[in-house]
């Protein structure tokens, strides 16, 4: 049979590595990857191994979003990890590329490797160029946004299909410092990709040099033996909180970091995030929240500098071993600083924020956390009148209507791992709020969580979630709700008793599906504070 796939004789005393693409036409996140992956082959092929490519799926959260179709964006992270285990045990791959685009197939395939512990690098697809407006940058979130704008009657038609046609230029992951670079920034300072791969153009030489040095690389690791878990320790977790909170990164490295420690035995809680992030400053003026796009931080040299800054400062733990085969120290030995003249990375002494802007939140709405992104933009605390609404749909009309007014906390409920389920991305709520010009004025809350793209006053993850009976299932239209990212709190203020009466008659819903994968991942997530893995020992 191996024969018949192109094997030849010297081939079955080589090492097998498998190739794990997530190509598809879905989305221009992996638009490319197929030819990356034939550069990954190439470059395990050239060092003496035997490539054999597969693929795996992908969705599109950025097609999907807003509409019932999101719900298989998180779960596609566990089909993705399932299948890449899958294959690559079943056939007895000594070694593994993994290449990802989209948001899910990275962590997707993270935790494969995790799960597998054989020598594996992975690569991630490289970030799109920014579409052209006006002569301004935009991208993705800027569509979102500017639905928001149109329904508030700042843009016509016309200029709202204009940025609608000219957001998304080409192949690549969504621009600016969302879940995709975001991960793709955590997983090289994890250690797992090599030096570099985080900050590359889709479209560059330099994305294909990336995947035939992977290539190369796992062959490497398969001669010094050394294998994920190696490299994926407690410490090497730690530099990857440090470097995504630094970079400005998505609430969804949360998540996902969770998930890929629980499938590599390494133990990190929520409360890893609120101890690092307490010394850690945001130091990147990169979008959703800032000015710039990942294009602009690859310019300037990408990631690599603020890694050997933190380094400097004793943040990062240099020892810890990378897929080179060498320390993380090592591999920073000789990158410069940034340009004097960029304003891209701050300087030290005058950060984007003092500290992180990923708050783990509890209280008597969370007493299981949940998590902020507040970046001090919007102000550090909020009070507002609760507007509660059942679904993201319900919550977007209401947005969109004009029902929600200065003042208002938005909650959008059942929209948790088991209550979507799935665990929906607000970006469609956050966007039009941001479009509809309140997001100064406007909190929202939800059991769901947020595209990285989301900013302004935002809540997601809050456990236990409504379907599983947590009080953000007993809110009422007009409940004070109080946020406070200085004691990172966030509580309901009702009279004494009253908490407790309504939990006290409130059963949740539990998974709205019956059958099919939806239900079948209902049966098996775990809450969002332990990163919504899918285990059937929890």
């Amino acid at each position: 049979m191996l024969r018949a796939v192109g094997f030849e004789d010297d081939d079955f005393k080589k090492p097998q590595i498998g190739i794990a693409s997530t190509a598809s036409d879905l989305t221009p996140c992996n638009m490319h990857i197929g030819e990356l992956a034939e550069h990954a082959s190439k470059g395990a092929n050239e060092a003496g191994g035997k490539a054999v490519n597969f693929s795996t799926i992908t969705v599109s959260d950025g097609i999907s979003m807003g509409t019932k179709g999101m719900r298989y964006s998180l779960v596609s992270r566990e089909v993705i990890a399932d299948s890449i285990e899958t294959v690559v045990a079943a056939e007895g791959f000594d070694g593994l590329v993994a290449i990802g685009g989209c948001d899910k197939s990275m962590p997707g395939a993270m935790i494969a490797i995790g799960r597998l512990n054989r020598p594996s690098v992975f690569v991630y697809g490289g970030s799109i160029l920014p579409g052209i407006h006006k002569e301004q940058p935009i991208d993705i979130v800027s569509v979102f946004e500017a639905v928001g704008k149109h329904a508030r009657g700042d843009i016509d038609d016309s200029e709202l299909k204009e940025i609608e046609s000219c957001a998304i230029p080409g192949p690549g992951s969504c621009g600016g410092m969302y879940t995709a670079n975001s991960m793709a920034s955590a997983i090289e300072a994890l250690g797992m990709s090599l030096p570099g791969s985080s900050a590359q153009l889709a479209i560059s030489k330099d994305k294909r040099i990336d995947c035939e040095q992977a290539g190369k690389a796992t062959m490497n690791l398969i001669q010094k033996g050394i294998c994920p878990r190696d490299i994926m320790t407690r410490k090497a977790f730690e530099n990857a909180i440090t470097t995504g909170i630094a970079l400005g990164g998505s609430t969804n490295i949360i998540l996902h970091l969770l998930a890929i420690a629980h499938a590599a035995g390494v133990s990190v809680s929520i409360d890893d995030f609120a101890e690092i992030g307490a010394r850690i400053p945001v130091l990147c003026d990169v979008k959703p929240f800032g000015r710039y796009n990942m294009s602009h931080l690859i310019r300037i040299g990408g990631i690599q500098p603020l890694m050997k800054m933190l380094l400097d400062r004793g943040l990062l733990h240099g020892d810890c071993l990378t897929v080179t085969g060498k320390t993380l120290a090592e591999n920073l030995k000789d990158v410069g600083p940034y340009p004097a003249d960029q304003d891209i990375v701050l300087p030290w002494d005058k950060p984007f924020k003092t500290n992180s802007h990923l708050r783990i939140l509890k209280g008597n709405l969370a007493p299981g956390g949940a998590v902020g992104k507040i970046t001090g933009k919007e102000g550090l605390h909020f009070k507002g009148t609760a507007k509660v609404y059942e679904s993201e749909e319900d919550a977007l009309q209401g947005i969109l209507r004009g029902d929600v007014e200065k003042g208002n906390i938005v909650v959008i409920r059942n929209e948790g791992p088991v209550g979507g389920p799935g665990m929906r991305e607000m970006l469609s709520p956050t966007s039009a709020v941001a479009g509809r010009g309140l997001i100064q004025d406007v909190a929202l809350i939800t059991d769901g969580r947020f595209s990285g793209g989301s900013h302004g006053f935002d809540v997601g993850h809050i456990t236990p979630e409504a379907a599983n009976g947590g009080p953000i299932g007993v809110l009422k239209d007009g409940d004070e709700i109080e946020i406070d990212a200085v004691k990172n709190s966030i509580n309901v203020n009702l009279p004494e008793g009253e908490l407790e009466e309504r939990m006290r008659n409130f059963k949740g819903s539990g998974c709205p599906e019956k059958f099919g994968v939806l239900a079948k991942y209902a049966k098996l997530v775990s809450s969002a504070s332990l990163g919504a893995i899918t285990d059937a020992n929890l």
